[in-house]
């Protein structure tokens, strides 16, 4: 996944996304999230599961938050105001 893509995740992902993310094949990502070995937290709800992608995207380095737009400069006060 490009920088774009992975910018435009949501809040959570499914598991075959976070494999995608990871560079895991889906039967890996199952696997380890079935052994307790994924690194990063999972929330099972039901049968489904969910990955939170902040967790994950800070794990392989990437800054997770959202970028500062920029702020003008301060203009001088004109004299005698």
């Amino acid at each position: 996944m490009n920088r774009t893509e992975l910018d435009a995740l949501p809040a959570v992902v499914d598991v075959c996304t976070a494999a995608k993310v990871m560079g895991l094949s889906r039967t890996a990502a199952y696997e380890l999230i079935r052994l307790g070995e994924w690194p990063t937290p999972v929330f099972r709800l039901g049968k489904l599961i969910r990955i939170p992608t902040a967790p994950m995207l800070s794990l392989l380095g990437l800054d997770t938050s959202p970028p500062t737009p920029a702020v003008p400069a301060a203009r001088p006060l004109a004299s005698g105001q």
